[in-house]
């Protein structure tokens, strides 16, 4: 959907604030899809060990310019798909991050999901450490994203449905979507899920951020998606890994979930498919907080938002940039969001993705231009 800047915004409000949501002045837009150091949950008693700002700086030198694709195989309709063991596609996995070494990319965003974890939890692991060889061996880190709130709100394990014919992600799912107002059990499954990858993984140098949750509100769902943001904060606060926490943010309107998000988060992440004005205004409304920032979600052709117009804008402000999409295939979303097309026929411009199944580039002028920004890095 598209997040329009109110220009009306009352900033004597936000200051009240402390020009916490001074970035809610700006354009975010959605892909489907505390400036204090120490809090205490009263709660739990756990202590918020949110990075400080020297700490944070610190990663960012040691990372420098992440750039790179949102992620799962051509082969995979979602995430149960990529990730359980009857169809977890190495040989695809490995071929189309090598497509993506060679345009200079080091980082690919992608997403978990509980389920897969709880019918076969080694297994699961198991297989998270086999993707981070491959994608090790193309030099490319890796962000993880547990929670999200966007698309199909069922799922269930075993055999993931087939694409529809040009839509937009018709398969991909919500973790944990509705069943979380559902299942009074599931809080404390999904705390065991997310303390068991994070302990696992917690000191590994692959992987680069932990994307605690997506799109937090999304699907109408507002502040209810509260009490889990706050949960796997404090989850991620526990654990402590030596990785960054972040959740992005993406919707100038939800602005609790907003301003949870950026007091929380060890980096300032957030998605922006929008054109190059405004998606510079989003920068430098985001610049106040002093942290390194990643564009976790970017390049939506349709909405003016292209790798020759945003890329180098990324570059330059050094955002880290990671697209929506790397190869064409059943997710779909080389269709646009809200314009299916029934007989699943080429769309006239792709709306995401850089590769079609075989390697070859949508675009090579965009394939030439990421690797003018990537290559010599």
């Amino acid at each position: 959907m598209l997040i329009e800047m109110n220009k009306k915004l009352n900033k004597t409000k936000y200051m009240k604030l402390n020009n916490l949501i001074g970035l809610l002045v700006v354009f975010f837009l959605g892909a489907c899809n505390c400036p204090q150091t120490e809090t205490c949950d009263t709660k739990s008693q756990v202590i918020n060990t949110r990075w400080t700002k020297e700490q944070a700086k610190n990663w960012g030198e040691e990372n420098g310019w992440l750039r790179g694709s949102n992620f799962n195989p051509s082969t995979a309709i979602n995430q149960l798909e990529t990730w359980q063991a009857e169809s977890f596609d190495t040989a695809t996995i490995n071929r189309e991050l090598g497509w993506a070494e060679e345009i200079g990319m080091n980082c690919m965003r992608v997403y978990l999901h509980h389920v897969a974890w709880e019918v076969d939890k080694e297994g699961f692991k198991y297989r998270m450490n086999q993707y981070l060889s491959i994608a090790d061996s193309h030099g490319i880190k890796t962000i993880f994203v547990f929670f999200d709130d966007c698309w199909n709100v069922t799922y269930k394990a075993g055999k993931q449905p087939d694409p529809k014919p040009g839509v937009h992600n018709s398969g991909w799912v919500r973790d944990p979507g509705d069943l979380i107002f559902l299942d009074e059990n599931l809080m404390p499954l999904l705390e065991e899920y997310v303390k068991d990858v994070l302990t696992t993984y917690k000191d590994d140098k692959r992987i680069a951020i932990w994307d605690l949750y997506n799109e937090p509100g999304n699907n109408g769902l507002k502040n209810s998606s509260m009490p889990l943001l706050r949960n796997v904060f404090r989850w991620g606060w526990e654990v402590r890994p030596s990785q960054p926490l972040s959740a992005g943010v993406w919707n100038v309107r939800l602005t609790d979930l907003n301003k949870f998000q950026i007091e929380n988060s060890d980096i300032i992440t957030y998605h922006n498919y929008q054109g190059p004005e405004k998606h510079q205004a989003a920068i430098d409304s985001l610049k106040k907080y002093d942290r390194p920032m990643v564009c976790t979600e970017y390049m939506a052709r349709r909405n003016n938002s292209y790798f020759q117009n945003i890329m180098p804008i990324l570059k330059n402000e050094n955002v880290g940039a990671i697209n929506w999409g790397l190869v064409a295939g059943k997710s779909n979303t080389k269709y646009a969001w809200d314009e299916p097309i029934p007989d699943g026929s080429e769309p006239a411009l792709w709306f995401h993705e850089i590769f079609h199944p075989d390697g070859t580039p949508y675009s090579q002028e965009e394939v030439d231009l990421i690797k003018s920004l990537t290559l010599g890095e």
